[in-house]
């Protein structure tokens, strides 16, 4: 089953950069995550580039402390 995207953040208008907060709904404790994503320019397709995908959270707002607190451009884009 294919994680649920609970929120995605692009990092400005151009959308070159975006992070996900997910739900994998794989019925474990700790199902929740976050990953950033670079956008290819070549075919639009979206790469994993973070290396946070996975890690696990107890909370979806844990996860996404986690990606606010270690994603450098997140913090603004989200406001």
């Amino acid at each position: 089953m294919r994680p649920l995207v609970l929120k995605s953040v692009n990092e400005d208008a151009a959308g070159s950069l975006c992070v996900d907060l997910f739900d994998r709904r794989d019925g474990a404790p700790d199902p929740f995550g976050f990953e950033t994503y670079r956008r290819d320019p070549e075919d639009g397709r979206w790469f994993p580039i973070g290396g946070h995908g996975a890690r696990r959270f107890a909370s979806s707002d844990a996860a996404w402390a986690a990606a606010l607190t270690e994603v450098a451009w997140l913090a603004e884009a989200a406001a």
